[in-house]
Order: C-alpha cells, then structure tokens, then sequence
C-alpha cells in the first residue's frame, strides 16, 4: 500500500535517509542521509557523482537499495498520489520523429491526465515561458540543442507540477538562454514552486538559489547555503589562463600573496592561486586602465569544479 502524501506546506519536499543505490558492484549512490525544503535547490557535482540516479530514485524510476526515499511525503515508486505532483525535464533528449514541439508537450499534458482544452492552454503557456512561442509549430528536428532544452523544459512545466527535477537545464542553451532560464527558475521558486536544479557547474547554481546539495562518488559531500560552499571551494588553489602576446611581462605584475605558482607557454600564462579574487582583480584593473601587456582572455580552468571536487576529498 502506498503512503499518504504529507501536504503540510513546512514539511520537507524530499527527506533521505541512509539511501543507497547499486548496480551489481557499482554503487552509484552511497548512504545518503539529508532533506530538501521548498523553493530552489542546487544539486551539485562532477560527472558521475550520482546526481542523476538520485533525481532517478526520487522520481521512481529506481527502486533504493537500501534505506528509506520520500517526496512530497510520500515513497515515490508506483506512487501515483505522489508522482502527479512530480515533473522532470531530463538531461538527454528522447523526441519522436517529425513531432512538433506543441505536440510533444500537449500529448504528455493529455497523457498527464489533462483535458483537451486545458492541455492546449498548458502547452502555449509552457511554450511561451520558455519563449518557443513562435517555433512550437515546427518539427522538433529542424530546432537547434538549444531549442530542444526550451522544449523540454515546456513539457516539464505544462504539467504545472508543484516539484520540479531540473537535470542539467542550461545544456547547450547560449549566453542569452542561459539567462532566460536562469531568470525563469527565480520565478518559479517566487511563486511558490520547488525546484532542484543539478549541475556540474558552480556558476550557474549561484544564479538560481544560494541553497545547495553538494554530491562526490555517491556520497554527499557538503551542503548548505552557497556562500559556505563557495567559502570549501576557494580553499583550492584555483587556476587562471590569461591569453596575452607577453606572458612573463603580465606575470611580474601579477604576483601576490596568494600566488603559489606560474607557468609560461607562447601566448599564454597560467597562475595557480589561493586568492583568485585578488587575482581577477588585478587582472580587471589592468584591463580598464589598459596597464601593461595586452589581455586577450582569461579562463579559469576549474569551472567544472573536477579537480575542486577532488582537492576537497582529499584535503
């Protein structure tokens, strides 16, 4: 028999405890013990380090291996009462040949459970949050990987769920989609939806929620707001790539307390840091005041947070 879904508005959305999930002797996730409150949750990690098939477990589409999953109140597998107020916009694409975008989200509202009518007013609704309004007509295989993200989020949305599994929604979009959609996600958590929102990317977490799970190799490594995060995170010794035509010039005028090492190839200089914002600051100077050798781009090459995730497991 199912459990009875918990409505209480101050009640956790998803509570966890000793969740674990393998696939023979892979162990994908690993003791998970924690809870989610409404609005918008970062669910952060590398590649691999099992968001995935947590979000999976949590929408039923796993059963745990052991310990205990419920959302919204309830355990979510074969769980109808919970899994109508449930919506996921997954990380890969699955569309049917020569379906237009409208259809595909007006198809799963029907399948949802919606009547005609208010599955069409759904799916222009979704449409336009997400502004394919004027391409939901076309065929889902002439639109670009961005394009194919926007529909995706549409069928998640269509459904007006109340929790959303957002798993890695700014793929492929460009730096205007990525903002849209940032945007988007502030205001569903304003008006009162939940959200979790994974990605690898520390970045674009940051501009959605201050609130974040972060995940290692199954297992949760930290979690809390962003700033304690972000305060683990600077600990690592960042690098940053300039691209300028005299990479040991800019170096002598880079040197701080905080630098802990600088490498030179042709066109290029990498610090490796324990005070990037120092660094970035010096950098920001000497670009608006046009102070030393030329600087033709800067990138840090943890954005990723790999090698981040790695130096905290092994601190």
């Amino acid at each position: 028999m199912n459990d009875t879904p918990d409505v209480t508005r101050d009640a956790p959305v998803v509570e966890v405890r000793g969740l674990s999930k393998w696939f023979g002797e892979v162990i994908a996730v690993n003791d998970l013990s924690f809870t989610i409150g409404r609005g918008v949750t970062g669910l952060l990690g590398p590649n691999g380090a099992g968001k995935s098939t947590f979000i999976k477990l949590a929408l039923g589409l796993y059963r745990p291996s052991r310990g205990t999953l419920r959302v919204l109140g309830g355990a979510p597998r074969n769980n109808l009462d919970v899994l109508r107020r449930i919506a996921y916009c997954p990380e890969t694409d699955h569309f049917y040949d020569n379906m237009t975008g409208f259809e595909y989200v007006y198809w799963l509202n029907r399948y949802w459970g919606m009547g005609k009518k208010d599955a069409r007013a759904a799916t222009e609704s979704a449409c336009e949050l997400v502004r394919m309004a004027d391409r939901m007509h076309d065929p889902i295989d002439e639109y670009s990987k961005g394009m194919r993200q926007r529909i995706k989020l549409a069928q998640c949305l269509g459904s007006r769920a109340e929790l959303l599994f957002l798993d890695e929604p700014m793929a492929g979009l460009d730096p205007r989609g990525r903002e849209e959609i940032f945007a988007l996600i502030g205001r569903l958590g304003d008006e009162g939806y939940s959200v979790i929102v994974s990605s690898h990317i520390l970045y674009e977490i940051e501009r959605v929620t201050d609130n974040v799970v972060l995940m290692y190799n199954g297992s949760i490594l930290a979690r809390g707001r962003i700033h304690e995060i972000r305060d683990l995170i600077d600990e690592h010794p960042h690098t940053i790539t300039v691209e300028t035509p005299d990479p040991r010039a800019l170096s002598l005028q880079l040197l701080h307390p905080g630098a802990m090492s600088v490498e030179f190839e042709e066109g290029k200089l990498t610090i490796r840091t324990r005070d990037p914002a120092a660094c970035y600051e010096k950098l920001n100077d000497m670009v608006l005041e046009n102070n030393g050798p030329a600087i033709k781009s800067i990138r840090c090459a943890d954005d990723d947070l790999q090698s981040v995730f790695a130096y905290l497991v092994e601190k």
